[in-house]
């Protein structure tokens, strides 16, 4: 590294806020900071401002109906279909414009290029198949596939006749998959033979079958085939429909968009409970699409003439909210790419980006705790300059992974967004507005305007600037869940609390509690520590895992870290924590005590951890969440169980032996 380089990275390092850079607030989205005190002195009409980003085919009577919380309602009385608002109101002006570039992972494969004309007609064409098929409004239809173009369309076509759909991620097992289908009565699904992971071609069909066999009613099933000549050479039964051949059989099919109430159902998505039982949540038309046309806008910047990449999957609400509804909405090009970061080598992403000149990149900390293991070089060898804007979801990023990915991808031009929100409340909730506030990395931000976000004791009152407490939001928004499919009570039980500060009677005291703990300092900034039950009790300490893993990480040479309690007959829990470093950095008893210091230095001799164990892994889920409970059990010698939901098993057995010996 050069000298410069170094008083760079040092200067990087000292800083703890940054403004967004001058050429980005000229041509934002949102860069009038007053937007803060407007939304809040006409809330709640300030949302007719999202409102008005759709196309109604009826005007709604009233912004928001707060007579029967926590069951609030949105835009009560309008009309509107959400396909006809991504695709037919774009045809005019964008027509030829591309609205998805997708790119496979086999680098010798065609990728596609979807215009908007392109995708209006294959949604159209598919929306009259599963029509025929017997689909109609409010039959709920799954979807079971990877990242392939056929499922934004079918999402869309689905969307088009008012059939809900529920995507369920591919990765999954057939269990989930049965279990999904049983809880929403589906009796349809869209699924494909299979995909390419890291070169290999992977049979899928085979385990849509096997959870089909567990499916309690009759299913009709539509099957992508995505493999060709590499596929397992399936044969469709009498239930199951080839994809290419319903198209063509309706070929040059146009069906007019179903108007539907503004508080229908769009869609279903089941996320993780605490009960094991997967919780469905419901999301609707008109207060759905508002939300994320609006953040997309607003948070993300995207504009009709950028070619934005986010590197979710849409298997999960990221890939909902912000590849397809969100961007389409807005008419701009949306990227879906197929493979992983690193495959064939470690430059294909900015390959990808180069390539297509996007213009943002939206990805998650734990990526970017991978590429920095690998290295800037990789980076460093792109043209990059596309990119506007940076973003970052899924879990809190810590202040040294932000600056990376702000210095080496961004070359300290794009303001970065870290956003904290949930499945379950559609879109972006804290974050900065990339045109308006200063950043802070390792905070998330303030609420967006027109949200009441506080941190609270456990008695609902607020806490003190830099105490940690509970994040509530204490008013309703457009894009909030609406209920638990078929289970009110457990939707109330599980995410209302009736302790408010707010002194609006419509409130009724009740304030959205999503379980995880965060602390605001005195320019209202939220940084979240991660799940209330991801606290530990150390001699009578209750120490936030988020915090430990995040002063871990912040020593140079850390790649990725993870914290539990283990068992303690002295001081009830002990912390362990599990290092992942980066590559050159050796594992050593010296480097174990720098991490060991670091931790002591940013939360007190307290947090101390009993262990520092090194691992080339951590056990993680397909969708790439660490198994905590895990590392739990490695760390109190019990019984590991099953691993079967891991996409690497074999690792929980590696670590076990490293802690034994040591």
């Amino acid at each position: 590294m050069s000298d410069d380089n170094g008083e760079l990275e040092a200067r990087l390092e000292e800083q703890e806020e940054f403004e967004p850079p001058a050429a980005f607030v000229e041509q934002a989205n949102v860069s009038d900071s007053d937007i803060y005190d407007e939304f809040e002195e006409n809330w709640p009409d300030c949302w007719e401002r999202a409102a008005s980003m759709l196309d109604w085919t009826d005007d709604y009577d009233q912004v928001l109906d707060a007579e029967n919380p926590p069951f609030y309602e949105w835009f009560t009385g309008g009309e509107l279909n959400a396909s006809a608002n991504c695709l037919d109101r774009h045809l005019e002006e964008r027509g030829d414009q591309p609205a998805i570039e997708w790119v496979g992972e086999p680098t010798d494969e065609e990728n596609v290029t979807l215009t908007y004309r392109d995708l209006y007609e294959r949604v159209n064409e598919c929306a009259a198949a599963l029509r025929e098929m017997g689909v109609g409004e409010d039959d709920v239809v799954t979807m079971y596939m990877p990242m392939i173009p056929q499922l934004p369309v079918a999402m869309l076509a689905c969307a088009r006749i008012g059939a809900p759909h529920s995507v369920v991620f591919a990765g999954f097992s057939a269990e989930a998959l049965a279990t999904r289908m049983n809880a929403a009565d589906s009796e349809y699904l869209v699924t494909c033979d299979g995909y390419y992971r890291r070169g290999d071609p992977l049979d899928h069909l085979s385990k849509a079958n096997e959870g089909l066999d567990s499916v309690e009613h009759e299913t009709t099933t539509v099957v992508v085939d995505r493999l060709g000549d590499d596929g397992h050479g399936h044969e469709l039964d009498d239930s199951q429909h080839d994809w290419d051949d319903l198209l063509a059989d309706h070929e040059g099919a146009e069906i007019d968009p179903v108007d539907r109430d503004a508080e229908d159902m769009l869609f279903l998505m089941y996320t993780s409970g605490t009960t094991g039982e997967p919780k469905g949540v419901k999301h609707t038309t008109a207060g759905y699409l508002s939300w994320v046309t609006w953040t997309s806008h607003s948070v993300l910047d995207i504009k009709p003439e950028d070619t934005y990449f986010c590197s979710a999957d849409i298997g999960w609400i990221t890939g909902h909210s912000y590849i397809v509804y969100g961007p389409l909405s807005l008419g701009t090009t949306t990227m879906m790419y197929e493979g992983t970061p690193d495959h064939p080598d470690r430059n294909r992403l900015w390959e990808i980006i180069e390539e297509y000149e996007a213009t943002q990149l939206y990805t998650a900390p734990t990526a970017i705790r991978s590429f920095m293991k690998w290295g800037h070089q990789y980076p460093d060898d792109h043209d990059l300059s596309s990119l506007r804007l940076l973003g970052t979801v899924g879990e809190p990023i810590n202040p040294r992974a932000w600056k990376w990915y702000y210095q080496h991808i961004g070359d300290e031009e794009c303001p970065v967004v870290d956003t904290w929100w949930q499945t379950e409340t559609g879109g972006h909730m804290i974050t900065t507005l990339p045109g308006v506030g200063k950043m802070k990395p390792g905070s998330a931000g303030p609420a967006l305007p027109g949200l009441d976000a506080q941190i609270v004791d456990t008695n609902g009152e607020a806490v003190d600037p830099g105490r940690a407490g509970h994040l509530t939001v204490q008013k309703p928004w457009p894009g909030m869940l609406r209920t638990l499919y078929n289970n009110d009570e457990r939707f109330v039980d599980e995410y209302w609390r009736e302790y408010s500060d707010t002194d609006s009677e419509d409130m009724a005291d009740w304030v959205y509690f999503p379980e995880d703990g965060a602390k605001v300092d005195d320019d209202g900034y939220i940084t979240v520590l991660g799940r209330v039950d991801d606290v530990l009790n150390v001699s009578g300490h209750r120490l936030g895992t988020m915090e430990i893993e995040s002063a871990i990480v912040g020593v140079e040479g850390v790649a990725e870290a993870a914290v539990v309690g283990g068992d303690h007959e002295v001081k009830g829990e002990a912390v362990y924590a599990y290092v992942i470093v980066e590559d050159g950095q050796a594992e050593s008893d010296e480097f174990r005590d720098e991490i060991v210091t670091a931790v002591e230095d940013a939360i007190g001799p307290i947090a101390r951890p009993e262990a520092v164990v090194f691992t080339p892994e951590l056990p993680k889920t397909r969708s790439g969440k660490i198994m905590r409970r895990l590392l739990e059990d490695i760390a109190n010698g019990d019984d590991i169980g099953d691993t079967s939901t891991l996409r690497n098993p074999e690792v929980v057995e590696d670590i076990k032996t490293t802690l034994d010996e040591e």
